[in-house]
């Protein structure tokens, strides 16, 4: 069964095309208009081992928060859809993630309820990448995703002072533990209720 999904979603502020497919190789194609995004999706997809495609256009001249929010919506809708009915997959993962000083641990579940915490401070917040990117979106496109995606989500820094290094290293944690959850290792919908 293949697991991929396509979604597309325009407003009056974004127009949001994604592509994923779960089974994939890693490879990516994305371009939202702001670089740093642009690479911690990247990011996503090449750690995840997913195929990753998004194409984003968004009211930059008002800043990036529509933009990020919006691909945060769109990825978590196409993750949801392109992982079906969850039969056989391992559900859980977690793990600790560093980038240089930074140390972050993820830990999720593919429990089809929608919860975010995510503990990621910063220190002085400086914007990254040019368009400027505000390391807070990070933070709600995690949120985002979480919420469409239906996953319950832990996201804690335990260690870090660079945030362009925080911030990578929370997407990489991500996309390792979708990674390993996502892994069909059974035959049944691993619930005692049957269904996730």
């Amino acid at each position: 069964m293949s697991r991929t999904a396509t979604i597309n979603r325009e407003t009056k502020e974004t127009t949001v095309s994604v592509t994923i497919d779960l089974d994939g190789t890693g490879t990516t194609d994305i371009s939202t208009g702001l670089p740093f995004f642009d690479h911690m999706l990247d990011q996503l997809g090449r750690h995840g081992g997913f195929d990753l495609t998004v194409q984003a256009t968004g009211d930059l001249h008002v800043d990036g928060h529509h933009t990020v929010e919006d691909v945060g919506i769109v990825v978590g809708q196409a993750f949801k859809e392109a992982l079906g009915d969850k039969a056989g997959v391992r559900r859980f993962a977690s793990g600790l993630y560093p980038l240089d000083e930074a140390l972050i641990e993820v830990a999720l579940d593919l429990s089809g309820r929608a919860h975010a915490a995510i503990d990621l401070p910063f220190g002085e917040v400086l914007p990254l990448g040019d368009p400027p990117f505000n390391p807070e979106m990070g933070v709600h496109f995690l949120e985002s995703f979480a919420q469409q995606a239906l996953i319950t989500l832990h996201v804690t820094k335990k260690a870090g002072v660079n945030t362009h290094h925080v911030l990578e290293a929370s997407f990489k944690g991500l996309a390792r533990c979708l990674r390993d959850a996502v892994r069909v290792e059974g035959g049944g919908v691993p619930s005692t209720k049957g269904a996730l």
